[in-house]
């Protein structure tokens, strides 16, 4: 990546190879080390899970990792199992998603709402902090990259880990996908998982991805921005950014990868998303829907269950 041409002075900032891989490493240890019961959920107490979360053991799942916040899955296991894990993690507004087609099709399907903003009941109001957003990715910048998406990535580690032990799942083959941060967190666990039976990834216009190049837009990517002015020195900050910046993961995306942009998406532009294809080293594919906005594309499930057929 540092060896591109014409790059913004920032990009100097961002940490080495062997950092980012040390970075990604110390996620590892944490998300296998630290101690977390996994508590299937029964009904009751459950005021907004749908009726469909009552169909072959679909069920919500609470995490309760020792010394840190409690956080929460959706299990769906495989109507045909066993079968490979997909794994699905929410865009920055904290939502949580079921996938009852692709658990249809052979796949057991959990989503993952790390840090606990997202719950059974709804939405844990309670953690927000400033400009009335998540504070995951201000976290990252202003903790160098110790906290923030750092704990996010590892608490996806217990859970997944949960659901390896699951007897109708395939433990050595785990693909990821998601939509916005969701797409880009599914590319950070690509690349965490690459030599850890990681089979493919699909990421639905994803954030994370160029910060540099989209530091002057509105929206979510603002909030790098706005942590970095808080700095004494942000060139730490940009450091921080570096370790999620999906660039400095593309090197060890090594297996199948999918992505979409939207033409009309002012938010992950297909500049940016385009920028991290051009780097990818494996088999890849990019669909540029030409009138879609940002959010959750209605054409990326039928593409990712195809990529998901073919590689998973």
């Amino acid at each position: 990546m540092k060896s591109q041409t014409m790059q913004p002075p920032e990009f100097a900032y961002y940490p080495s190879e062997s950092e980012v891989d040390e970075w990604l490493d110390s996620v590892w240890d944490m998300g296998v080390n630290t101690k977390c019961r996994a508590e299937v959920m029964t009904r009751e107490g459950h005021t907004a899970q749908p009726d469909i979360n009552h169909m072959h053991g679909f069920s919500y799942i609470k995490f309760s990792p020792q010394g840190m916040d409690s956080f929460y899955g959706y299990w769906q296991p495989a109507i045909n199992g066993p079968g490979p894990l997909l794994v699905h993690t929410p865009g920055y507004g904290g939502e949580m998603s079921m996938h009852p087609d692709l658990a249809a099709w052979g796949f057991n399907v959990l989503h993952i709402s790390p840090l606990g903003y997202s719950t059974p009941q709804g939405y844990d109001e309670s953690k927000k902090r400033g400009m009335d957003a998540w504070p995951v990715l201000r976290d990252t910048v202003e903790s160098g990259g110790r906290k923030g998406y750092r704990h996010w990535l590892a608490e996806c580690v217990m859970a997944i880990s949960w659901a390896q032990t699951h007897e109708r799942v395939f433990a050595d083959r785990v693909s990821f996908f998601g939509s916005s941060q969701g797409g880009g967190a599914s590319l950070l666990l690509g690349s965490l998982f690459r030599d850890r039976g990681a089979r493919c990834v699909a990421a639905d216009l994803p954030f994370l991805t160029n910060f540099l190049l989209a530091k002057h837009r509105a929206g979510a990517y603002a909030m790098v921005n706005a942590g970095l002015e808080q700095l004494n020195d942000p060139r730490q900050g940009w450091r921080a950014v570096g370790f999620i910046d999906t660039l400095s993961h593309a090197r060890r995306l090594t297996l199948p990868v999918l992505l979409t942009a939207g033409g009309n998406d002012e938010t992950c532009t297909p500049e940016s998303i385009e920028s991290l294809f051009e780097l990818l080293p494996a088999t890849r594919s990019y669909t540029f829907l030409h009138n879609s906005v940002h959010g959750y594309t209605e054409q990326f499930i039928p593409l990712a269950l195809g990529w998901f057929r073919l590689y998973a």
